[in-house]
């Protein structure tokens, strides 16, 4: 991968020849700071520069620039998928192959941080930090006692044996095929966890698993096993790598993400004169024609559509590369969403990409394409509906509230609160349901050229690993953007070893409104995560329409919408959970036990 002489010389005179404030001395390290959410979308003008797409460029700028002497990756509490991490670790290893140094330190992590650590040559934590590398687990919380309590009946129709979404709602306990489906995700991301830093720190998976169920709490045990390479505070790092990038004793020769942010990848020669476009959409899916979200957190059918078709007439852009990042959503946006992502495949390559999770009506999007990647630990399928209502009639009755309904038309009330269904609204709720799944299994059959009972084996609502999915051919291949961007120049005919302009059309927004929605959906995470909550309030809550808000990720919407989206499942590392919760709970707040207590109270 080393440049060509050539190559260098051009890279030397656009270096020569950058404005001021885009350079730096020669020697330098180049420095990231990981800590919190890594969004899948760059952010606005203003927004710092830690979203995948330019953590991955700049990783990729760094190998060729002869100034970056190597990288020092300053880790915090990371918030990411594991598939997320899949695909920042093979832009690290890429660098890796570079022949520069490349440091990782972090003062407190878990597995998910470690992960990301030995995607470096080097690993330093200080002789008091707290890495916690205990496993992984997965959990699930039902509300349905809560509800009751409180005189709250959740009426949810759930199509297919494994959708779990709506769980929350109507069970007390785990189901047996949300509990086998849960651990077939628990065991893959096991073993990608365990065989990834098995090759990192050349130990075997027994090793791996060995250190795991140890219980290491002294630093030192992992120096000892070889798991990190040395216990070193911050200032040792910085002489050890002021002594690496020469200058000054007292000043460490370096640049930050963000001012290397403006680097362009032309200056290295990485980017050509055809034109792929990458499209990223990520978060819930909801109906309406607006923005992209507030914080790029929501996909809407209506700007997503716009996109589409801006590319589909521009004749620059070769191919387009889909960046699905999505649980799903309403039902309906996913389908005009998969309609026109079928038409611009008339007239182009789209190839979808699949980020942490593309289930449900993300899966719904990326079946669309032409062809369809993901990476071996992404959440995907759940090819199933769901749709419901609560029943507020015994809450209202409660806490002597009032609402009198006068309509006209036999299911004229079919989504209402103040009462259950009446038998003919049952049967026609139950069959509007069987239409819906219906018609995604046999679209996704038709995308897949797949017949109707094979796809039926893989559907039902169940969820799959990208690695799994691969197996029963819900997806053509594994790997990330850069996988994706290779099968776009091959469909579109353009060389493997062509370079490409890849073009970036969607962004994060940011506007005030979105602290006050995100304040709003922190309040209404409250109800849906089971914190303390007195009935009162939970009774506002629905009053005002919030408990319909955080139902949303459970097929319940106010105006009885159905829902492609597939339940709430994280699988976590317990050190990287345990050292979240210490950052983001230390201020007192109430544990799950405290709730329950207090519940009962």
């Amino acid at each position: 991968m080393a440049p060509k002489a050539l190559q260098k010389f051009w890279t030397s005179c656009r270096l020569f020849m950058a404005p001021p404030w885009r350079k730096f001395k020669k020697g330098s390290v180049l420095v990231i700071e990981l800590n919190g959410d890594i969004p899948e979308q760059k952010g606005g003008r203003f927004a710092p520069p830690l979203s995948v797409p330019q953590l991955k460029e700049a990783l990729e700028k760094a190998a060729y620039d002869p100034r970056i002497r190597g990288i020092h990756l300053k880790i915090g509490s990371v918030s990411a998928g594991w598939a997320k991490l899949q695909e920042l670790r093979r832009s690290l290893d890429f660098f890796r192959t570079c022949g520069k140094f490349s440091i990782a330190t972090m003062n407190r992590g878990g597995e998910k941080e470690y992960f990301l650590c030995c995607g470096c040559e080097e690993i330093y934590i200080p002789p008091t930090a707290n890495m916690t590398l205990k496993g992984f687990m997965v959990a699930g919380t039902f509300l349905r006692g809560v509800l009751e309590k409180v005189g709250v009946e959740p009426q949810v129709k759930r199509i297919g044996k494994y959708k779990s979404a709506g769980d929350q709602l109507l069970l007390r306990d785990m189901s047996e095929p949300q509990r086998e489906q849960l651990t077939a995700l628990l065991e893959d991301i096991y073993e990608g966890f365990t065989t990834t830093i098995a090759h990192d720190r050349k130990k075997t998976v027994e090793e791996v698993e060995a250190m795991l169920n140890e219980g290491i709490f002294d630093m030192q045990k992992y120096v000892d096993g070889g798991w990190i390479t040395g216990l070193r505070y911050e200032d040792e790092v910085m002489d050890d790598l002021k002594k690496r990038t020469g200058g000054k004793k007292d000043k460490l020769r370096s640049v930050s993400l963000k001012k290397y942010a403006k680097v362009s990848p032309g200056a290295f020669g990485l980017r050509g004169r055809k034109t792929i476009a990458i499209v990223r959409s990520s978060g819930a899916i909801v109906g309406g024609d607006g923005a992209a979200g507030s914080s790029g957190s929501v996909i809407t059918a209506g700007s997503f559509i716009k996109e589409l078709r801006a590319l589909a007439k521009n004749k620059g852009v070769q191919a387009v590369v889909l960046r699905v990042d999505s649980p799903g959503g309403d039902a309906l946006a996913s389908d005009l969403m998969w309609r026109e992502i079928r038409k611009l495949a008339e007239k182009k390559p789209v190839v979808a990409s699949m980020g942490d999770v593309a289930a449900s009506g993300g899966y719904y999007m990326a079946m669309g394409a032409s062809k369809i990647v993901a990476e071996p630990l992404t959440i995907t399928g759940s090819i199933g509906v769901v749709t419901g209502k609560f029943n507020l009639e015994e809450l209202y009755r409660r806490v002597q509230y009032s609402k009198v309904v006068i309509s006209k038309g036999k299911y004229a009330e079919l989504n209402g609160d103040t009462r259950s269904f009446t038998p003919e609204e049952e049967d026609l709720f139950d069959r509007s349901a069987e239409f819906a799944y219906a018609s995604f299994r046999d679209k996704a059959a038709e995308s897949r050229r797949m017949p109707k009972d094979e796809l039926q084996k893989h559907a039902q609502g169940r969820v799959w690993s990208g690695k799994r999915a691969l197996q029963i051919g819900l997806i053509d291949g594994l790997g990330g953007v850069e996988r994706a961007i290779s099968i776009a120049k091959q469909e579109a005919g353009i060389g493997q070893q062509q370079k490409v302009r890849l073009l970036e059309v969607s962004k994060a927004k940011s506007s005030p409104f979105g602290l006050l929605s995100a304040l709003a959906i922190g309040a209404v995470a409250q109800v849906a995560n089971g914190e303390q909550v007195s009935m009162q309030s939970l009774a506002a809550a629905l009053l005002t329409g919030q408990l319909q808000q955080a139902a949303f990720r459970n097929g319940v919407t106010p105006h009885g919408a159905t829902m492609a989206v597939m339940p709430d499942i994280q699988v976590e590392g317990v050190g990287s959970s345990s050292v979240a919760q210490s950052l983001g709970n230390g201020s007192g707040e109430p544990t799950e036990l405290m709730t329950l207590l207090n519940r009962l109270l």
